[in-house]
């Protein structure tokens, strides 16, 4: 899918991928008194609301599930992981606008641009993840070893963002607004998703409809992992593993088109 070249390109200026990392994070926190502190505090601060409004608003609102904490867990899941695509796609979709005059004045692999808002999202979704898991160890919800099977749910959520962000950064360079278009649409395909509720709360009818919403499969894998503490279905997982695969291949290719003609779009 990545040809010999690209990766001989992004082996080589791997510094410069390292170094956009770290001072894009750095500068995230510039001037702030607390620093890189804030990375902790904001994250350990929404943990701390989801739990104490919501487990006292909600009560124990999902079937099956007997905690204190357990709607609290699923909001969490949910919010925590929506927000690593939603990150990836919003910044992909404007990282070669955002970066014109890098890519006027200097030549490198454009490429590398896009992996460096892919790690800086992972970067801060290790941090707010882990004070997660921190969360349920001292709570006692801890899943156990069910835990490991979030790793290939999560390498799926992350190509599908990946290859939907490659298509859309492209896109958007020639046409400005599917920028604007993707930022509603991600508003509405937020709540189509069943993060902030229960699939099982929704009509009989609307609910047939979560089935064309990849998202929605993978969310639900995560809530079942943490929550219910069960192994996904992984059948379920397999048409968003497809479109992941299937966006990638796309958007590498669209990428591979039109990175020449990009520096004259911008």
């Amino acid at each position: 899918m990545i040809s010999r070249t690209m990766l001989g390109g992004i082996w080589r200026y791997r510094s410069f991928i390292a170094g956009s990392v770290k001072r894009e994070f750095q500068a995230k926190y510039r001037n702030s008194l607390l620093g890189a502190a804030w990375a902790i505090l904001h994250p350990l601060a929404m943990i701390v609301v989801y739990t104490v409004i919501f487990s006292q608003v909600m009560g124990n609102r999902l079937k099956g599930v007997d905690s204190a904490f357990a709607y609290s867990i699923y909001l969490c899941a949910g919010v925590l992981t929506w927000g690593l695509f939603a990150e990836i796609t919003s910044r992909s979709q404007s990282v070669f606008l955002d970066h014109a005059n890098l890519l006027k004045k200097l030549q490198f692999p454009r490429i590398c641009l896009p992996i460096v808002v892919v790690l800086n999202a992972l970067v801060n979704f290790a941090i707010i993840f882990a004070l997660f898991l921190v969360f349920l160890v001292l709570s006692g919800t801890f899943p156990g070893w069910v835990a490991l099977a979030m790793l290939p749910v999560l390498a799926v959520h992350i190509l599908f963002a990946v290859g939907l962000g490659m298509i859309l950064g492209v896109l958007n360079v020639f046409f400005r607004d599917v920028g604007q278009f993707f930022t509603i649409a991600l508003q509405f395909w937020f709540w189509f998703t069943p993060i902030v509720y229960p699939s099982s709360a929704l009509p009989e009818g609307v609910r047939a409809w979560l089935a064309w919403n990849p998202l929605a499969a993978l969310t639900a894998a995560y809530q079942g992992i943490f929550v219910a503490h069960t192994l996904p279905h992984w059948g379920s997982l397999l048409p968003a593993a497809l479109l992941a695969l299937l966006f990638c291949a796309v958007g590498l290719q669209l990428f591979r088109k039109r990175a020449g003609e990009m520096v004259d779009e911008l």
